[in-house]
């Protein structure tokens, strides 16, 4: 006879096991409410094959569960793959009042002076601090307990020594590939470190999420290791069990190894590797994930601390700020823009695993709250898990005051999603300038796009119609059917972006295209991949595989040139996932499609998975759609979010039998998948018709640019004619002046170049002066000369006296030659001007000295300053804006638009010295910079 206490126990197991179904039932229903009345869950139904929960489903479900039974559940119930093991968990876990116990706060640092600006190597960072301040507290680990542990540059220094030694003595030489499978704990950086001390190259590669699924995942990883040509793998004591199938799969592999063995005792120092230099390679940063070819990034210590510097220029930081991070240490964005960076810009960094997040979401905020973090930030999908688990109760007493860069990147931002984010958490206390979208990809290094603090989200709602059709961002009129895209930033420091048709030829601004890149950081290409590397390259550019357009300087990405999906910070590639379902019996091989749908509510793209079967009985279909569910969990570690069984010839291919995925995602999104298609013959018309249409439209939009460009120079020729004519052979200058101004305004006219002036009554009349403008275009010097009512004398470079027409004409205009590169002559030409402004006449000047294809003010000379200075004249500060979009860079293809000339108030000097020069330029270079639209491209 049963105890009344085991009775009890029984009685309270049976109601926990009732409520713990009701809660997961629940939650599958609002999640997948397409599945229908399918029962409901069971004890022994798998969570992702059965139920479809994917991570962040799985995620929201334990913080239910948390609610329903008052309880804080361990890392590990993320890890469970059934509602027995949760049960089991749950039946574990003593009652708890929800109190977080408070986090212990990181002691504050004194700041440190300066930082390793002459290090040309990540090693010789490390070394720069542990000369100046080697107790300083470097890291702030939290793991499954409360209490996190620290490790100074000292700590991280001695570990890695231990590490090195070990590595050296075990045959490691420098160069080796030495992969790295761990788990967010202070054995990772450790070893990190330990590897760039030895003088190897860390491979980091993400580890398996649960235990059960080890052997897969390492099966997957043999691809990579393959790749990298890895000799050794540092990685979690239950590797061992399964050294031998991995050795099959990478057959160089020659250990597997613990950080618990590479630093036991036995381990002696022995002969130090020689230090790497700024072109050793520091990383090889793998972009596929576990499926699809795997290619390796070569990134070189050079180019890391270049991305590095640049990111902390941008954003300003300093070692008074504190970074809290859950990001994965085996992605870019969480080993190099949150470990790295914070360990070069001595930054404190409190981390924690991305399993603890995906557990406990809240657990982010509250780390920034209690350490008073101002970086922090994550993909996406992190600000949409977070704002699912928020409730009024659970951000009582949070405050976000201190967190100035809220930083989104590594997948497609959702405004919608940083816009709800900042509307509830405003009360406790978050900014909503602290926002930032950003863009970059591993062949940056990390970082390419990225905004001045302060901004917040910037959107650009483009014309739907046009952009569609014509690819061209339009600002809309009307918010309602416009299209809305983010502003990522524009370049960091350093760097250039340009958008491309797919003809190769560069587009203008607000022209949508595929983006390119270069800049200090910018990769070599993909590790012992040469055809890979090939693909990437486009002349001195980069192709970064994503569509976007320029407005401003900023870039706004469209989306992918590459089929590739982001789910939860991860890519998959779906070739690998249609061939494993294709292998399905029932299903027809090669005729499967694997896509992303944009969920416009959470922002998250949702994983499609359309077959071709000719299986008609409700029962077998429903066989298919559970093996293509567990062959999805297989392959990319989530389930599809929506399976489509289709009949034959549904999933569009090409003529040469490729999957038309594009294609079948339209057919998805109209509600025409898998519906019977017209007779061939009107499929075949319409299509024909269709094709010619849009010849006949691209032809026609070419035809009339070619047109307007060559009318537009046929009026500039006869501009010139007439000035040859009329204005040239002129007594005085002054009259050649007036009739030149009114010969351009007419050119302009006729050209249909449209200028709006606004300001011009700020120049003065007569008294002398210098003007200064931003240089963008070859139109410019018309769009002044048409502008500004009285005549100046323009300053133009020594070199364009060798043409004699060129020469003639700026002579007769008053032109004074400026020689660029004698510095000796150039110290007596200023002298010429200093005389010439004190004489009386007025000067024009392009104080950036020439211009460049890409958008931006460059730093300005100091010349035209020095002589306003000097002479005692005022700087008149005139912005530009559109003689770009025009006439772009040192292109001669013309295009209709619309130019903007704003004259600034008149600066006067007060002084003659160097120090009113500056103040001067200074003063005019920031009126540009504010009225021209231009980003600020200056080394300052």
């Amino acid at each position: 006879m049963a105890r009344p206490d085991e009775t009890r126990r029984a009685r309270q197991a049976e109601a926990m096991q009732h409520r713990l179904l009701e809660v997961i039932d629940a939650l599958v229903r609002e999640t997948r409410p397409h599945r229908g009345a399918a029962g409901r869950p069971t004890l022994d139904a798998r969570l992702d094959r059965d139920l479809g929960l994917d991570s962040m489903a799985r995620s929201e479900l334990l913080l239910r569960l948390e609610d329903a039974f008052g309880t804080k559940l361990p890392e590990t119930a993320l890890m469970a793959d059934t509602p027995a093991a949760l049960l089991e968990i749950l039946l574990a876990t003593p009652g708890t009042d929800r109190e977080t116990p408070p986090i212990p706060a990181a002691a504050d640092s004194e700041p440190v002076e300066g930082t390793p600006v002459a290090a040309d190597s990540l090693n010789a960072v490390l070394d720069w601090h542990l000369a100046r301040h080697p107790d300083r507290v470097h890291l702030h680990i939290h793991g499954s307990d409360d209490t996190p542990r620290t490790l100074s540059h000292a700590d991280l220094a001695r570990g890695a020594q231990g590490i090195a030694a070990a590595l050296r003595q075990r045959g490691s030489r420098p160069g080796d590939r030495i992969a790295l499978m761990l788990p967010t704990e202070p054995d990772y950086f450790i070893a990190f470190f330990g590897i760039l001390c030895a003088g190897a190259v860390p491979v980091p590669i993400y580890p398996p999420a649960r235990p059960a699924q080890l052997e897969e995942h390492l099966r997957r990883h043999g691809r990579i290791l393959t790749s990298a040509g890895v000799r050794v793998l540092i990685t979690v004591p239950e590797a061992r069990h399964v050294a031998r199938l991995l050795r099959a799969e990478a057959p160089r592999l020659s250990a597997i190894v613990t950080v618990a063995e590479l630093a036991g005792p036995s381990v002696s120092g022995g002969a130090n590797a020689e230090p790497p230099g700024a072109s050793s390679l520091a990383l090889l940063q793998y972009t596929s994930g576990s499926t699809g070819d795997p290619k390796g990034v070569m990134l070189t210590h050079g180019q890391l601390l270049a991305n590095i510097r640049a990111m902390g220029e941008r954003l300003e930081v300093s070692s008074r700020d504190v970074f809290v991070s859950w990001l994965p240490l085996y992605h870019d964005m969480g080993l190099i823009g949150a470990w790295l960076g914070s360990l070069y810009h001595a930054i404190p960094l409190v981390v924690m695993s991305p399993l603890a997040f995906l557990v406990r979401p809240l657990r982010w905020l509250e780390l920034i709250h209690h350490h008073r973090a101002t970086l922090s930030g994550g993909p996406n999908f992190g600000y949409e898990l977070c704002l699912r688990a928020l409730t009024p109760e659970r951000l009582q007493g949070l405050d976000l005051s201190s967190w100035r860069v809220a930083f989104n990147g590594a997948e497609p931002v959702s405004p919608r999603t940083m816009q709800r984010f900042a509307e509830a958490l405003a009360p406790c206390g978050l900014a909503p300038e602290a926002l930032m979208p950003v863009y970059g990809l591993a062949e940056a290094a990390v970082g390419l796009c990225i905004s001045p603090p302060g901004r917040g989200l910037a959107l650009d709602r483009v014309e739907h119609e046009t952009f569609t059709t014509r690819q061209e961002a339009h600002p809309a009129q009307s918010h309602e059917a416009a299209l809305t895209f983010v502003n990522c930033g524009p370049p960091l420091p350093g760097y250039a972006i340009r958008i491309v048709a797919r003809d190769g030829s560069e587009l203008p601004e607000r022209r949508e295209g595929d983006i390119e890149f270069r800049g200090p950081s910018a990769t070599a290409g993909y590790y012992d991949n040469p055809e890979a590397t090939r693909e990437l390259f486009d002349g001195e550019w980069l192709c970064t595989g994503d569509r976007g357009y320029l407005a401003d300087g900023d870039l706004h990405i469209s989306g992918r040139v590459k089929d590739v999906l982001v789910r939860g910070g991860r890519n998959i590639y779906p070739y690998d996932l249609e061939e494993a379902i294709g292998r399905i019996e029932g299903i027809r091989k090669g005729c499967v499609a694997v896509f992303g749908q944009l969920d416009p509510e959470s922002g998250i793209e949702e994983l499609v998975v359309v077959a071709e079967t000719n299986v008609a009985g409700r029962a077998q279909r429903d066989r298919l759609t559970r093996a293509i569910r567990e062959v999805t969990v297989d392959i990319v570690n989530i389930p599809a979010d929506v399976i489509r069984l289709v009949p034959p010839h549904s999933v569009l291919k090409t003529s040469s039998g490729k999957i038309r995925r594009t294609a079948t995602a339209a057919l998805y999104r109209s509600g025409r998948l898998g519906k019977p298609g017209a007779p061939v013959w009107r499929q075949t018309l319409g299509l024909a018709m269709e094709a010619g249409v849009q010849r006949t439209r691209l032809h026609l939009r070419w035809l009339g640019e070619c047109l307007y460009a060559g009318h537009a120079w046929g009026v500039f020729g006869l501009g010139v004619v007439l000035v040859g004519v009329l204005v040239l052979p002129l007594p005085r200058l002054a009259w050649r002046w007036r009739v030149a101004h009114h010969v351009a305004r007419l050119a302009a006219m006729l050209a249909g170049l449209r200028i709006e002036r606004h300001g011009v009554d700020r120049l003065p009349r007569r008294a002398p002066c210098v003007v200064v403008a931003n240089h963008s275009s070859y139109l410019d010097a018309l769009v002044l000369t048409a502008t500004l009512p009285r005549g100046f004398r323009y300053l133009a470079k020594a070199e364009l006296q060798a043409h004699a027409l060129p020469r003639l004409m700026l002579t007769r205009m008053g032109a004074l030659f400026i020689e660029r590169f004698d510095p000796r002559q150039a110290t007596r030409e200023t002298d010429h001007l200093i005389a010439t402004v004190a004489g009386g006449d007025a000067l024009a000047v392009f104080p950036e000295g020439t211009f460049r294809a890409e958008a931006g003010i460059d730093d300005f000379h100091m010349g035209a300053f020095v002589t306003a200075a000097q002479a005692g004249v005022s700087v008149v500060p005139v912005a530009l804006q559109g003689t770009r979009a025009v006439l772009r860079g040192r292109e001669w293809f013309p295009r209709h638009g619309r130019v903007r000339v704003h004259v600034g108030e008149a600066l006067q000097p007060t002084t003659g010295g160097w120090t009113e020069a500056v103040r001067l330029r200074d003063a005019a270079r920031s009126f540009i910079l504010a009225e021209s639209g231009e980003p600020d491209r200056g080394e300052r």
